[in-house]
């Protein structure tokens, strides 16, 4: 009987993957159902997948779910959700007239992804092709995956399929609260948002193929909080099998350390005084309040202290069980190859630490690192705007949509992004951001050669 019905299921899928009504935009079968895409010029994209079940009613502050599954066609035609986050204004001097001038909808119905994959890869598992999932920044209680300087068509174009992901942010992303882990079925709560991100690689890795990616074959990268996000997931035990490469930007190096004592116990006390001041002490009242009632509580606390730490991964004991610093000096992140780096006015101390990861992982490990230094400050029209190579400012290039910003950049900025797509598209490929038949001019790092490549302008 069972082989009967393997034999059923597997009719089912042959049949589902010919259905080439479109031989470059076929349907698609995935967990949940049936989709398809949208052609752009280079790419096929598929917008709001959902890659894990809405996070809501019973299953708030749960662990991500599998997905609930579809019966008609989903045409992958429109953006998801964000997570719940504070409305931004567009008219902000800083991120919100660089990136947030346009906020989509906010729910805790946000765990989907976006694919875009070369055209005439969609539907050939053979195809084998490398994938790169991004990890949004914005502190771990902004942002989302589909921002306007995020695309995928210029990696498509290169052969990399690139995948986006929203995730739980602030207090639905990373809460943890004796009454929470009293009612976990894994005895702990929090780091919720980076649960929903090894959710997001395991589909992946469990999807791909139809997409025409290789499940074994997908780099992990982030900037800001998801460099951290990537930190946290190299180091993890339930990650690293899913992880072939990762670059992690703006997000420090060996001395960007959870805090020692930012353990389960810690930041559930913690949380547990913040939401006990709002009135907030039991589980059915957490389960009952609005997204404002905690927001509200969220913030006050962030008024009076200045501390994020109630946005802030923790350690766990499950998925994270040590800190990406202690993790690299006893050798047990993931034995992968990595690109760090940094821009030339980053954040206070996110450029430190970078080089002696590197020299540590050249004494630990075969596998290189790539070091970059992004120095290329974006031109502006005399607005009030950040200036120099500010945080984040790297972004329009990695993905090359420098055309959606209002910032009137010139020939040398595109052909810097060009560079830097090529470089980032050949670092997932190879694990190397140079092409095999180039000149090697991107070094890794090593003792015997302290090699940083400087991204700039070429005059």
């Amino acid at each position: 009987m069972k082989t009967f019905l393997s034999s059923i299921s597997l009719l089912s899928l042959l049949l589902c993957s010919c259905a080439t009504q479109e031989p470059e935009n076929p349907v698609l079968c995935i967990e949940g159902g049936q989709v398809q895409g949208v052609v752009l010029n280079n790419s096929v994209v598929y917008r709001g997948i959902p890659y894990a079940a809405p996070p809501v009613d019973s299953l708030r502050w749960q662990l991500p779910q599998p997905v609930v599954t579809w019966d008609s066609v989903l045409i992958a035609d429109h953006w998801s959700c964000a997570s719940w986050q504070a409305p931004h204004d567009p008219n902000d001097a800083n991120y919100g007239v660089e990136f947030y001038a346009q906020d989509p909808e906010f729910s805790e119905d946000c765990l989907y992804l976006n694919i875009w994959t070369p055209r005439g890869a969609s539907g050939h598992s053979d195809r084998d092709l490398p994938v790169a999932l991004w990890i949004h920044g914005g502190a771990y209680h902004a942002g989302w995956g589909f921002e306007p300087e995020f695309d995928g068509e210029a990696w498509a174009e290169r052969g990399v399929i690139l995948v986006t992901i929203n995730y739980r942010l602030g207090i639905f992303g990373f809460l943890t609260h004796p009454e929470l882990t009293a009612h976990s079925p894994e005895g702990i709560s929090g780091n919720y948002g980076i649960y929903d991100q090894l959710k997001a690689i395991q589909w992946v890795h469990d999807n791909i193929a139809q997409f025409g990616g290789n499940p074994d074959n997908i780099t992990i990268f982030g900037q800001s909080a998801g460099g951290g996000s990537v930190r946290c997931l190299v180091s993890s035990p339930l990650a690293k099998p899913l992880i072939s490469k990762a670059i992690i930007m703006s997000a420090g190096g060996l001395n960007r350390a959870l805090s020692a004592d930012n353990t389960q116990q810690s930041a559930e006390e913690l949380h547990r005084q913040i939401l006990d001041a709002a009135g907030i002490s039991t589980y059915e009242r957490l389960m009952a309040s609005d997204w404002q009632t905690l927001y509200n509580a969220q913030q006050e606390y962030v008024s009076r202290t200045g501390n994020w730490r109630l946005s802030t991964p923790h350690i766990d004991g499950r998925l994270i069980t040590t800190d990406f610093s202690e993790a690299a000096l006893c050798n047990t992140l993931a034995d992968i190859p990595y690109m760090v780096g940094s821009v030339a006015n980053d954040m206070p101390g996110l450029d430190k630490g970078l080089e002696d990861f590197a020299s540590l992982r050249d004494s630990l490990s075969e596998q290189p690192v790539y070091v970059y230094y992004f120095d290329s400050a974006p031109p502006t029209d005399g607005r009030p705007a950040l200036t120099g190579s500010f945080h984040s400012s790297e972004l329009w290039s990695v993905f090359h949509t420098l055309g959606r910003s209002w910032r009137p950049f010139s020939e040398a900025d595109y052909e810097l992004s060009s560079r830097m797509v090529t470089y980032w598209t050949n670092f997932a490929k190879y694990g190397d951001p140079n092409t095999p038949s180039s000149d090697g001019a991107w070094q890794p790092y090593t003792n015997a050669n302290a090699y940083v490549h400087k991204l700039t302008r070429q005059q």
